[in-house]
Parts: structure tokens; sequence; C-alpha cells
């Protein structure tokens, strides 16, 4: 987030790091806010633990979630076991977004010379969005989130640099096809037909050997790539004297 909160939420992920091991549980630091949390032993696993430098390492990051805040007393809680597979996964990824985000914003204020109006800017940048994530991807969609900052040599830095620097995502939806035809005369033709068709609506075909072909559909939407596959899968249930068979692939990103 542009402005830190002061505290965490209850039963928001958050990272941490590691800093003291005791015999009933460990501190360690959170990483996104400037306070310090406790983990009870009893929160880093679901089995027994006998020894807890088995599962945990001084210096050692990872992913929490917040069990107790007592704001009156800067008081945090957190726990490791409740912490899924996947929402570890998205954490991370958050985070790893949104430190790169922050990146660019600060080469952005390095750039223009800001680093004297560094906190005004980001007063300004937090009007516009809460998080460097959310500032960056409104600027590479094409918005202008400071559109009412003065600043415009700051401004035009941070737009130049999200334009040069940000990739757009691309999904690649990929499935193996066999086809054949009932049409024993103009077989080879009615094929050919039915696949430069297929690559009308948009759909790359590679040829592997007949009967096997692959259909791959390439666009920044996933649900946009998918579509073409299922325009072309119904143009092919549309066509006379052909029999085929669908089998997906995995999304490439």
């Amino acid at each position: 987030m542009i402005l830190k909160k002061d505290l965490p939420d209850i039963d928001e992920f958050v990272i941490v790091k590691i800093t003291k091991i005791m015999p009933h549980g460990a501190y360690c630091r959170l990483t996104e806010y400037d306070i310090d949390a406790y983990l009870p032993i009893s929160e880093i696993s679901s089995g027994w633990i006998k020894n807890i430098h088995e599962f945990i390492k001084e210096g050692q990051q990872n992913v929490a979630k917040v069990i107790f805040v007592d704001r009156g007393k800067r008081s945090v809680d957190v726990s490791l076991k409740k912490v899924s597979g996947k929402a570890k996964k998205d954490k991370i990824n958050e985070y790893s977004i949104e430190k790169r985000s922050e990146g660019i914003f600060q080469k952005a204020i390095a750039a223009s010379n800001r680093e004297a109006q560094k906190d005004a800017l980001k007063i300004e940048a937090a009007a516009a969005a809460k998080t460097y994530t959310e500032l960056v991807n409104n600027i590479f969609e094409g918005k202008d989130p400071l559109s009412a900052s003065t600043d415009k040599e700051f401004k035009d830095a941070l737009y130049a640099l999200v334009l040069k620097t940000i990739k757009p995502k691309s999904y690649t939806v990929s499935y193996n096809m066999e086809l054949v035809t009932t049409d024993t005369k103009k077989g080879i033709r009615t094929i050919k037909d039915v696949l430069l068709k297929v690559q009308k609506l948009g759909v790359d075909v590679l040829y592997m050997g007949a009967p096997h072909y692959r259909l791959l559909s390439t666009d920044s939407s996933y649900p946009k790539a998918e579509e073409r596959i299922k325009a072309a899968t119904k143009f092919l249930d549309s066509y006379k004297n052909i029999e085929y068979t669908l089998k997906t692939n995995k999304v490439q990103v």
C-alpha cells in the first residue's frame, strides 16, 4: 500500500520475518508494517512440535495470518498453520508485484529529481489509488489517475516508466485435436478447407501429423482466448463430413 496502515487487520495475510525464537513461540517482524508480532508455538504447525527449530529459523521469511490485534497495546499475534498453500502463493505474488510497482514509483522520483517532495507525492498518489500496484495498473490501462497532479515532470516520468517497464500479459489456450473426414472423394481438400476457416476465426493451427493438430488461441484476456476456441468448435460442429475430438493442454502465460 502507498500509505501504510498503522496495524494489520484480523485475518489479513502478511509477510513475516522470524527475528527471535523462544521455547514457546517466536517474534517476527511484519515486513509491510513498522511493528513486531508474536507467533505462538501452537500456531506454527498443526502437528505436535517437539523441537521448534525444526520448523522455523531466525531470518526466515514466510506468509502468516493475523489472528489477534490489540490496537491499544499495539500487539499482534500471527499464525503459520492457518495459511493454505494457495493463500501463501497468492500473497507472495501480490507482495512481489507491489514491490515492483513501488520500485517504479521510486525510480520516477529519482528521474524527476523529486526526493524532497517524496512524501507529498506519495500522499497525492494515495488519493488516486490504495496500492502502488493499483496505481501502476491504472496508468498501464490508459487511465490518468494523477490527472489532478500539478507536478507534470514527475507525472511524465512515472507514466513513461510504467509503459516502458510493464509488459502486457498474454494467455495462450491450447487444445490437441484429432480431425478426420468421412468424405472419401474430397477428404484432403475438406480438411484443408476446414482448417483454413478455423484460422480465419483467429485460432492458429499446428500440424502434428495427420490426423493430429493443435489449436492455439492467444490474447491478453484468458476468456477472449478461450472464446475463440469455442467459436472454432462451434464451426466444426456445423461442418458436414468431419469428426473431431479435443483435449485441452495447460494455459500458457
